[in-house]
């Protein structure tokens, strides 16, 4: 499915004010509708290695698992697309890519990467994620959280134990409960849902939502969404203003019209019968 006129997409990444090195790495391809984001995560520039090779590794998985199934298909099993199937698998298996490096190559030991997928396809996106980098979703005047983070202050609310403003203040950041590359094997979650032309989706690493609160962040887009560059650096330069403790990583995906694979297919159709 070429997606190139039917989504925009915006790809901001900044080291920040206190990091050496920028440890987050994103990718986009707009003719797949899919977007990566990875925050590494290890020793000495390690957390580079880790993110890098999810991103470019779950790409060629990815386009490859695409490649051999039938687009639109319902898995019976699990009710989700077969595009969801194919993002799971790839990030499992890239997880096992990680985690041989990390046991084999002493440069790399704890090296691991939180990872956020999104894949365009027929009306709808599929979400997969380990960590607690997040997608937001902007649709008319509503913004909402639609990922979860898998994070020690994210298990503390849900056990009741804080307050989801009290959690902020006591429990602390940046411990994740759930990476790629950590252990052999990985648990991924895996959403769908569908989209609607205007929608705007933003993945971003914990260096946007550790500084920037959800609601300036709101604000921001609301502001800037006639121009998704603007309203990227204007999100960069928001988290630096407050610290920049952390890499910020941010991609912006506006739905600009609707991309069903059904309507392709007869296009394709028709014109593999007229134009033959």
């Amino acid at each position: 499915m070429d997606l190139l006129d039917k989504i925009q997409i915006v790809n901001v990444s900044d080291v920040g004010k206190r990091r050496p090195h920028n440890e987050d790495s994103t990718l986009s391809d707009a003719q797949e509708g899919l977007v990566i984001l990875a925050d590494g995560m290890g020793g000495y520039k390690a957390g580079e290695v880790a993110s890098a090779i999810a991103v470019s590794s779950i790409h060629h998985e990815i386009l490859s698992g695409l490649a051999k199934i039938h687009r639109g298909k319902i898995d019976e099993n699990s009710g989700l697309s077969l595009e969801s199937e194919v993002i799971k698998n790839a990030i499992i298996l890239v997880n096992s890519e990680i985690y041989n490096t990390a046991q084999t190559d002493e440069a790399c030991q704890g090296m691991g990467t939180t990872i956020i997928v999104v894949l365009f396809h027929d009306n709808k996106c599929t979400i997969g994620h380990v960590g607690d980098s997040r997608v937001y979703r902007k649709r008319g005047e509503s913004f909402a959280q639609i990922t979860k983070d898998h994070s020690l202050i994210q298990e503390l609310i849900d056990r009741g134990l804080y307050s989801p403003e009290e959690a902020v203040k006591h429990a602390p950041k940046n411990l994740v409960t759930r990476a790629m590359g950590i252990d052999s094997q990985v648990e991924v979650d895996i959403g769908e849902e569908n989209v609607q032309a205007g929608d705007i989706y933003m993945l971003c690493s914990d260096g946007l939502n550790d500084m920037v609160v959800d609601e300036e962040i709101h604000l921001t887009l609301r502001k800037y969404s006639a121009n998704l560059v603007q309203a990227g650096n204007e999100l960069v330069r928001l988290a630096n203003s407050k610290g920049g403790k952390d890499n910020i990583s941010i991609i912006l995906v506006r739905i600009l019209e609707e991309f069903s694979s059904s309507n392709e297919s007869i296009i394709k159709k028709l014109k593999s019968r007229f134009f033959q």
